[in-house]
This record gives structure tokens, sequence and C-alpha cells, in this order.
């Protein structure tokens, strides 16, 4: 079925997309995979519209694209898949169990110490790669960090009792 030339895209789009949908699910069984490649077929057509409209048969065009793409998307799996099962599983050690009263103390400090602290010692960044996440300067960053260790050494030292 051809579409006159001066169709409109949105009142094909709004006719053809619950068929090309219904016909990728159930040639796939996975409603996602459908969804994704319905939208990117849609989007094909509208990209091509001029010569997409002309077609005999604009429909099958739709459902040719979006079946290709799910094959695509399929094999792309298929090959994830066979590539993650190649791949050696090294024993990686389980992390040390976090010093509570460490993180105890950690939780005390004000917002920006803490989220300095996090960002430089947990999540491993940079001086400056922090200064970037919580827009500050890096020096800013080196004495959020210096205080903070200074109060952590201090709450966490040992306490000097006298013994009886």
């Amino acid at each position: 079925m051809t579409i006159s030339p001066d169709a409109d895209f949105s009142a094909w789009y709004v006719a053809a997309y619950p068929r090309v949908r219904r016909t990728l699910t159930l040639a796939v069984g996975d409603a996602e995979l459908a969804d994704e490649a319905t939208a990117e077929a849609f989007a094909r057509a509208l990209v091509r519209w001029q010569q997409v409209q002309r077609m005999a048969a604009p429909h099958a065009w739709v459902h040719t694209v979006g079946l290709n793409l799910v094959r695509s998307a399929l094999r792309r799996r298929g090959l994830e898949r066979r590539w993650l099962a190649r791949q050696r599983v090294q024993d990686v050690p389980a992390p040390p169990e976090p010093d509570g009263a460490l993180w105890q103390a950690v939780a005390a400090l004000p917002e920006r110490m803490r989220t300095a602290v996090a960002l430089r010692y947990v999540a491993d960044l940079t001086e400056q790669q922090v200064a970037d996440v919580m827009g500050i300067t890096r020096g800013a960053v080196a004495s959020s960090l210096s205080a903070a260790r200074a109060r952590l050494a201090q709450q966490l030292a040992p306490s000097e009792r006298t013994l009886p």
C-alpha cells in the first residue's frame, strides 16, 4: 500500500506503530527489545520519509528494518555471552571488612569533609577530580581532607586512661 506523496508521517506512525511493535514482540519474545527496535525503525523511517512514503509497501519496509534491528541486537547479545564465557574468572580477594569505628567517625564529619573523604579514599579520585566533582578548588579539597584526617586521628586515637 503506497502512501500519498503528501502523507503526514505522524498519521502513518500512529496507524502503523501498534502493528509493527506487536509483530516484533511476537517475533523476538522480548517486549523491551521490540520497543527499542520499533522506535529505531520508525526513527529511520522519519529520516527517510521522502523515500519511504513513495515505496509500494512502507509498512513492510519498517517491519523489515525492525526485524533487522532485532536480529542485530540478538547477534550482539550472543557475541557478548560467548565473549564473557571465554573470559577467565580470576579469584579476587574479598575486600577487607570496613572498620566500624572508622566509618562511624567518618559519618560524624561535616558534610563537606565526609564527601571529600569518600571521593578521595573510597572512590579513589585525585584531589583535582574531587575538586571537580564537588565544584570547589583543589586547595579547598586539600584543606578539607587535612582537617578530616586530623579530626579522625583525634577521634580514633586510643584513649589515655589511667589504670587503677
